[in-house]
């Protein structure tokens, strides 16, 4: 019988609640109760007048346990919504779990850094944001959104199509999954991710492991990250990332090469670049980026925000498209996004 992805990872939690305290004197829980809800007026890059989500939103509410000696449990449960309609998951025609953001239970220890088991971002998703102006979220502006993950997925078929019943991909998360992060080792710092269930027997389901792997830094004004990862079908995804800092200046780089294994192998690299400067209650963001696809896709972003407090900015975005033989395509969109 084929071990679950839960007792594969008992050694490793094991280690973890090896030297816990149970005295009920040193447990403390806390909870908190967060998300994002971001709503705009946008022209799309087809031509669409809309009024929706520019950027994703969520509702999660998380909890923590102080399990004593540098031990905590916790937990996350997220749902990623659509605010113009109020609908569960993001719009669109592929049909999600309904904890799509996050469905996850972990320890964390203070020495041997978390685990943590469910659905997540991978060590992709969850880390490559910081090079982007505009944190791999926006629609319109960010290159990031259009040209990374060219041709990866992180699963091919864990999703449904609505429109047709059929296994549809999904993008950044996985599902029956590992996730470790390792403590802070004077700036570097070790990211897996993986899932070892086979993926259900269904057309066009990949037959083995995912697996992902990334070292970053961050000290001082330097960014970097590498990482490595690959889905069930034998799919890749490599990624290299630089960020730095200059007071409220950031300038950073990526570039990201993907693999689809299909009859034959394609592979594309996409190379983006951006900066971001923050004046007062302003932040102004640009990208610039192109993947080496038939077309030679180059995009061009821009956006500037305005924060009324901490929590809620109005916003504007726009986006450019070229290609070798088509028409140019662009959009533009202002919004609002407001957090908790």
């Amino acid at each position: 019988m084929k071990k679950s992805t839960v007792f594969r990872a008992l050694p490793l939690v094991a280690l973890c609640a090896s030297n816990l305290s149970f005295a009920a004197e040193t447990n403390a829980n806390s909870y908190k109760f967060s998300g994002t809800l971001d709503l705009g007026v946008f022209r799309d890059f087809d031509g669409s007048n809309n009024v929706g989500p520019i950027s994703r939103s969520n509702v999660a509410v998380s909890g923590e346990r102080d399990l004593g000696n540098g031990n905590k449990a916790n937990f996350k449960l997220s749902v990623r919504l659509d605010p113009s309609t109020g609908e569960p998951n993001d719009p669109g025609d592929t049909k999600k779990p309904f904890f799509h953001g996050e469905a996850t239970v972990g320890l964390k220890n203070d020495k041997l850094g978390s685990i943590k088991l469910g659905r997540a971002l991978d060590v992709m998703g969850n880390n490559n944001w910081a090079y982007d102006p505009f944190y791999y979220y926006d629609s319109i502006a960010s290159t990031a959104w259009h040209l990374w993950s060219w041709n990866y997925t992180t699963d091919r078929t864990s999703n449904t199509s609505k429109a047709t019943g059929k296994p549809a991909a999904e993008y950044g998360r996985l599902n029956n999954g590992i996730f470790y992060d390792s403590p802070d080792l004077n700036g570097f710092k070790l990211h897996v991710s993986g899932s070892f269930e086979k993926s259900p027997k269904v057309e066009g389901s990949g037959t083995g492991s995912n697996l992902g792997a990334a070292v970053t830094y961050n000290k001082g004004p330097i960014s970097l990250m590498l990482g490595n990862s690959k889905n069930t079908s034998g799919d890749k995804d490599t990624f290299l990332g630089g960020k730095y800092t200059i007071g409220k200046l950031e300038l950073m780089g990526a570039i990201d090469r993907t693999s689809y294994s299909g009859t034959s192998v394609s592979t594309n690299t996409a190379k983006t670049g951006g900066v971001s400067y923050g004046m007062g209650k302003y932040r102004f963001m640009a990208s610039v980026g192109q993947v080496d696809d038939s077309q030679s896709t180059k995009m061009l972003g821009v956006g500037a925000q305005y924060f009324i407090d901490n929590q809620t900015n109005v916003y504007v975005s726009a986006g450019h498209k070229s290609f070798k033989t088509l028409d140019a395509t662009k959009a533009i969109g202002v919004g609002i996004n407001y957090s908790f």
